[in-house]
């Protein structure tokens, strides 16, 4: 479980405009060791690139599905992938 990996997530719904990047990059600073970004798309998904522990990166995944998010998640849809140089901290793009 402390095997460090790279969760790539895409969310559907009404999640532009509603401080849904702000509040996932709060969210990833409150569980601490992720590194990463979250951003818009063009198309009205936001994506977020988290890199930390696969538990770490499971509980964004968990929070991003829940209840508490701003707006209204419809699907969050994610790939795994091994760790990527050049990340510090979460940042929203």
């Amino acid at each position: 479980m402390h095997e460090h990996v790279r969760a790539t997530a895409w969310v559907r719904g009404k999640v532009q405009e509603v401080g849904f990047r702000w509040w996932t990059r709060a969210r990833a600073l409150e569980i601490g060791g992720l590194t990463g970004y979250t951003s818009n798309l063009p198309d009205g998904r936001v994506q977020v690139v988290a890199q930390g522990t696969r538990a770490d990166c499971e509980r964004l995944l968990e929070l991003l599905r829940g209840p508490g998010t701003p707006g209204r998640v419809t699907g969050v849809t994610e790939i795994w992938g091994a760790v990527r140089p050049g990340y510090d901290g979460f940042a929203i793009r």
